[in-house]
């Protein structure tokens, strides 16, 4: 059982600075907030926040404020005695605002159940542009929960299962931190489809045997390679979760031609220590066209960085090689709070770099496509529940990854046109563009865009909007295109 020692010693290994006086009372008045309450499980209720700001450390989120607001997440909900001025009170203002927005609304607010959920959903995504932390701590509580979720009603079960992968898993993915997306997903699916989720493992687990030598002879000759070329390294054997293995047999896939089932990960200090190791890689096993993605240079919009690339080993067999440095593959793992943890001493033009606080979050609502379309679909839905419809389709959806003519990599909801994307990168351009140019040829405005495809805007000949009404799926896109044509009513009246 995890206890208030354990966070400290952790918090203050890692954070020497961390003003653990507050941590301390924080718990004292959490233990006061949940005396004599116990979970499903038999366990004094105590129990889960401890283990909330226990996942948030596993996280590398060292910040006090943060665990200290993990501690008393549940308190204002729970107890009518504990109040955010109390909170602000004894432990300090911030601390009240990051139990604020991890506070459900109160149903006395609200005509029915649904509209309470809808509004306390909102107030969720909307912490991602408020203060990350908030996304942080109710991703750790979320984890928790479906940790010890087989004390729940096995409908309870589905029905938390279902709001993760609905609301959680994508939040997950919003700010890269795949490994909790991992968690989540997984322990998802082990409820929706309890005996799908079985036979996968079983099946994974089989396979593993068959492949493991293989790939430790792999692994063996690459390390050295690297130790002869004096780039330090850690070359780890990846399994694919669950999940996306379950994802890929609903799309038609048999499990032993999954490829990339098992993987190579390998971690080195420096950038060019990712391409000097891509090339040795490549030198000694043939790599296959188009299974090569630079994700350092062209980041994924949620700012993971790798280097992917499959290669044909001995006898043809397909092996997935990912390469980053040990700075990216905390990014990856964790999602944007990893930057507070990084190297800080990094060169001069390397990436990631270490950011504080404040300039992870104002780099989040500046340059993050999902905290930026939520902040213009946020400003213009007053309507709870059409604002959870819009987001459902828009942000928490399936994406497409497409990119500009400049190299930029844009995040569309699956299923957006080449209008879409016209809305979404170049709205100012509307009442000017001819056409749409895709992978270099002329397209339609209807076309459906598909991963990787490269799309840029014609303004040569003549302008014609007609039926670009039906050519757009996203709220943005809609907005964008009604506006320009009742602009352009108005001008013919005018």
């Amino acid at each position: 059982m995890i206890s208030i020692n354990d966070i400290v010693s952790v918090v203050e290994r890692n954070n020497p600075d961390a003003a653990v006086e507050s941590i301390l009372k924080s718990y004292e008045l959490a233990k006061y907030a949940h005396n004599g309450v116990y979970r499903e499980s038999g366990e004094p209720y105590i129990v889960h926040p401890l283990n909330v700001a226990n996942n948030l450390l596993n996280m590398e989120v060292y910040d006090c404020d943060t665990i200290c607001a993990a501690l008393l997440h549940d308190t204002v909900e729970d107890n009518d005695e504990i109040s955010l001025e109390l909170i602000a009170e004894q432990i300090n203002p911030v601390v009240a605002e990051l139990v604020d927005g991890v506070t459900k609304m109160r149903r006395m607010n609200y005509s029915s159940k649904s509209d309470q959920n809808n509004a306390n959903t909102r107030k969720i995504i909307n912490g991602l542009n408020k203060d990350v932390r908030i996304i942080l701590i109710k991703l750790a509580d979320r984890l928790h929960n479906m940790q010890t979720l087989q004390f729940k009603k096995p409908e309870k079960q589905r029905e938390n299962s279902t709001e993760t992968m609905e609301l959680f898993v994508p939040l997950a993915l919003s700010i890269g931190a795949y490994r909790i997306k991992g968690q989540l997903e997984d322990l998802s699916l082990m409820y929706i489809e309890p005996d799908v989720y079985k036979r996968i493992v079983e099946k994974r687990d089989l396979l593993a045997q068959t492949e493991k030598e293989y790939l430790n002879e792999i692994k063996y000759k690459i390390e050295c390679i690297l130790k002869e070329k004096d780039i330090p390294n850690d070359i780890i054997i990846r399994t694919k979760n669950v999940c996306t293995i379950y994802k890929k047999i609903m799309k038609g896939y048999i499990m032993e031609n999954i490829y990339d089932l098992f993987y190579l990960k390998i971690l080195v200090d420096e950038i060019d220590d990712c391409y000097r190791t891509l090339s040795y890689v490549h030198r000694n096993n043939p790599p296959i066209n188009g299974r090569f993605k630079d994700y350092i240079y062209n980041p994924r919009t949620n700012h993971y960085q790798s280097l992917h690339t499959t290669v044909s080993g001995d006898g043809g067999k397909l092996i997935k090689t990912k390469i980053r440095t040990f700075d990216m593959d905390k990014v990856a793992a964790f999602g944007i709070s990893a930057y507070w943890n990084i190297n800080p001493n990094k060169p001069a033009g390397e990436e990631p770099l270490r950011r504080n606080f404040d300039e992870t979050q104002n780099h989040i609502r500046e340059k993050l496509q999902f905290a930026v379309k939520l902040q213009e679909i946020d400003s213009v839905s007053t309507d709870d529940s059409r604002f959870i419809e819009v987001i459902k389709h828009d942000l928490l959806s399936e994406h497409v990854y497409v990119y500009k003519h400049t190299g930029e990599v844009i995040e569309l909801p699956q299923g957006s046109t080449a209008l879409d994307f016209v809305c979404q990168v170049y709205p100012e351009m509307l009442d000017k563009m001819t056409g749409v140019i895709v992978n270099g040829k002329q397209s339609s405005v209807h076309r459906e865009l598909k991963n990787n495809d490269r799309v840029q805007i014609s303004t040569d000949g003549l302008v014609d909007h007609k039926g670009w009404e039906n050519a757009v799926t996203t709220f943005g896109g809609r907005a964008k295109i009604y506006t320009l044509i009742n602009r352009q009513k108005s001008n013919q009246v005018l």
